[in-house]
Order: structure tokens, then C-alpha cells, then sequence
């Protein structure tokens, strides 16, 4: 995966999650819960084969512009929660998953993943929601709940891709 093609799928999942995040499903979960766990899928496989360093920056650049377009899609209020547990949350799953990082090929994305989505989970609800009327202690259960099925899940697309872009690096190496 490319630094552009990271960026651009990161501004797109934060958008995608802000705007759908308005959406409820019922007093558990609202939609913006299912698209938002790509986003840790992207930081991993950055880092994974661009190191720490490109996956920060692939983590400032899509927080930019994710706030920013998520400006014109949503409420103040949740562009900034969600700017504010985004940039938090994945800058912690990029130091944890480098911790682990020498371990099982899915220890690193699964401790880093499942650690960062309940930071953001917190950070997000209460800064988004916390104090009004809306369900949101519920909401925040119901969407941790989906990060931690999500993380589980895309496992097995972080597999097959650190495979694909291992023969590619072998066949056709960058210089």
C-alpha cells in the first residue's frame, strides 16, 4: 500500500464514519461504527511495511483532512471528537503495535487494534455525545463492541495483504 493510497483511504474512512455516525441503528449502535475499524487496519499495514515514522504521517495528513471534510459533513461537535479520538487513538496503536511488532504475525495488530479502539471509543462518546439525551453510554458499548468483532475480523485481510505485498516486495523490489 502506498503513502497516497493510505492517506486517501484514510480521509475516506473518517469521513465515511463522521457522517454515518449521525445514523443510529438503535440505542446500541449508530452506522458510523462498522467503517471506522478500517482505519486501524490502514495505520497497521502502513507501518507495517513503511515503518512508524510514514504511518504518523499518514495518521496527521488523514486528520487534517478527515477534520476538515468532516466539517462539511457533520456537526462541529463530532468532527471534533472525532479528530480528537482519532489522532489520540492512532497514535497509540502505532506505539503499541510497534511494541509487538516481533511477535505472531497478529499479535502486533490485534493488541495495537483492540487497545486503540477502546481509547477512541471513550474519547469519541464522551466528547461527541456525553451530557446530552442521545443514548451514548449505550452507543459507546454497542460501537466498542463492533470495533473489537471488526478487529478480530480484518485480521485475516492484514494476513492475506502483508502476504501480497511480501511476494510483490520479492518479485519487484523498491528502491
Amino acid at each position: 500500500m502506498t503513502i497516497t493510497r493510505s492517506i486517501l483511504a484514510m480521509i475516506a474512512v473518517i469521513a465515511l464514519s463522521n457522517y454515518l455516525v449521525q445514523y443510529p441503528i438503535n440505542d446500541w449502535l449508530t452506522l458510523g461504527a462498522f467503517p471506522y475499524p478500517l482505519s486501524f487496519l490502514i495505520t497497521e499495514l502502513t507501518n507495517r511495511y513503511h515503518g512508524a515514522e510514514k504511518a504518523r504521517g499518514v495518521v496527521y495528513v488523514g486528520f487534517m483532512f478527515g477534520v476538515f471534510v468532516s466539517l462539511f459533513l457533520t456537526v462541529p461537535r463530532i468532527a471534533i471528537a472525532s479528530g480528537s479520538a482519532f489522532l489520540i487513538a492512532q497514535l497509540l496503536d502505532i506505539f503499541i503495535f510497534n511494541r509487538w511488532r516481533q511477535g505472531g504475525w497478529w499479535q502486533a495488530p490485534l493488541v495495537a487494534s483492540l487497545s486503540a479502539s477502546f481509547v477512541d471509543t471513550v474519547v469519541f462518546w464522551l466528547i461527541a455525545f456525553g451530557g446530552s439525551d442521545a443514548p451514548w453510554l449505550t452507543w459507546t458499548i454497542g460501537d466498542y463492541g463492533v470495533k473489537v468483532f471488526m478487529d478480530l475480523v480484518l485480521l485475516y485481510p492484514f494476513r492475506l495483504l502483508i502476504n501480497r505485498y511480501s511476494v510483490i516486495a520479492i518479485i519487484a523490489p523498491q528502491e
